[in-house]
């Protein structure tokens, strides 16, 4: 049975808050009492910090978590009236957060997501997946699924939410998704590239102008903010707006209220805004290229997306995935096991993008029904692997050409082992040790493939 640590200002349950909830194995104590290093070897399944009425105490625990993670999974429950720099501490130390007031039911629901069995986590594992690619998000990998498990955490509010990684790992998309799994689900999705806009057209663009605003200002336009109005607003490379224009963007997301271009009124857009960057903006804060009052502003919920080169275990089934995306259609085409070996040992600078790319230049070039090593445009210095002895490396070499020249000269006899064996020159007996060795198997004759 699954262990719970409460921790509150008083050490003991609040009534209100787990009545009717309660089981033998819940362990009550003050957090004053609860090094991190004791936290970290207390054997707990969950740790439950309540800090309510006064979530300082709380906070200042959270600060102490910041840079030494907790094995345990925790979870807070905090007063809703947070200021934003408290709230993006919180999502980011604890696992899930819960906003006070809300009722037993919906606290035990969020907390009983961390106490499953093993088959509930499989389960949970399998429908994380499905809606995963529901959102068309692609993977398997711990890492991923980890980044993952806050899309759900972040689509069940409209905080701001801030998504970061390099160029290419796919920030676009997990916005998308977040939309996609939320209440907004059903209304307008509004991209902006930030770095293609002018700085002086900025407050144009987001806005919008009433007619006679400017010379060409022939009548009125509606800005980004209200054709997104019910929907979400993704500003993307948020890092590269001007501070004037960061001004701007952080007096509407304090009311959601702006004023287009020559107009006497106001108008109130309700949107959801998240904002994504490659750049660290920390960073840009300190050496005062970015405000900090937008920075904790947009950084409530932050999700941060791991470079294909921590997701070895996604890279073939991406590669698989993006085959069968972009494949023409009547058009039939495999990653052979060299490619996919190829694949796996190469490092992404360019990241999932790059991957993109190179599966579309090998299905346009690559010669018959297989993907080859050699058809895929990877520099040959970055996808080869540390060498190692000179007789292993020999072997995969051997290995690898052996299990492309059987699957090749199958393919092209319709998986026939006899015809096949007659084409390489070596009898049926031993050309079948080859063909069981690599795990080939015969294609339906209709279809010639495998």
């Amino acid at each position: 049975m699954s262990r719970l640590l409460v921790l509150s200002d008083s050490g003991r349950e609040i009534p209100e808050l787990f009545a009717g909830i309660l089981t033998p194995d819940w362990e009550f104590g003050h957090w004053d009492a609860w090094t991190v290093g004791r936290l970290k070897h207390s054997g707990c399944d969950l740790v439950l910090l309540v800090g309510l009425p006064d979530p300082s105490g709380a906070i200042e625990l959270l600060c102490k978590l910041e840079r030494d993670a907790i094995r345990s999974r925790l979870v807070a429950i905090l007063p809703r009236e947070l200021e934003p720099a408290a709230l993006a501490l919180v999502s980011s130390v604890a696992d899930d957060f819960v906003l006070f007031p809300e009722t037993a039911e919906v606290i035990w629901h969020r907390i009983k997501r961390f106490l499953v069995q093993s088959g509930e986590v499989q389960r949970a594992k399998e429908n994380l997946l499905a809606a995963l690619g529901r959102a068309n998000l692609v993977g398997q990998d711990p890492v991923f699924l980890s980044a993952a498990e806050k899309i759900f955490q972040s689509a069940n509010n409209d905080f701001p939410a801030l998504i970061t990684g390099e160029t290419g790992t796919g920030k676009d998309m997990f916005a998308r998704a977040i939309h996609f799994l939320s209440r907004r689900r059903g209304q307008p999705f509004i991209p902006v590239d930030c770095a293609g806009i002018p700085d002086h057209l900025f407050e144009n663009e987001l806005f919008g102008h009433a007619h006679g605003a400017y010379t060409d200002a022939h009548g009125d336009q509606r800005g980004l903010a209200t054709l997104a109005d019910k929907g979400t607003l993704f500003l993307d490379e948020i890092d590269s707006l001007s501070l004037t224009s960061q001004a701007k963007l952080l007096r509407f997301l304090q009311d959601h209220q702006f004023k287009p271009l020559g107009s006497e009124r106001f108008i109130h857009s309700d949107v959801r805004v998240i904002a994504a960057t490659n750049r660290i903006l920390e960073q840009h804060v300190a050496e005062k290229q970015f405000r900090s009052d937008l920075y904790f502003r947009l950084n409530v919920l932050h999700l941060h997306l791991p470079p294909l080169c921590e997701r070895a275990q996604d890279i073939p089934l991406l590669a698989q995935h993006f085959l069968t995306m972009y494949l023409p259609p009547g058009v039939r085409k495999t990653l052979t096991p060299g490619a996919i070996h190829r694949l796996a040992a190469y490092h992404w600078p360019g990241n999932i993008r790059e991957l993109i790319n190179v599966i579309q230049q090998a299905i346009v070039f690559s010669q018959g029904t297989l993907i080859n090593r050699c058809d895929l445009e990877i520099p040959e210095t970055a996808a080869t692997a540390p060498r190692g002895e000179f007789r292993t490396e020999r072997k995969e070499v051997l290995k690898n050409f052996e299990q492309e020249y059987v699957e090749e000269l199958l393919r092209r006899n319709q998986g026939n082992i006899t015809w096949a064996a007659r084409e390489a020159g070596k009898e049926r007996r031993a050309f079948g040790r080859l063909v069981k060795k690599y795990g080939s198997a015969q294609p339906p004759r209709s279809v010639g493939q495998f």
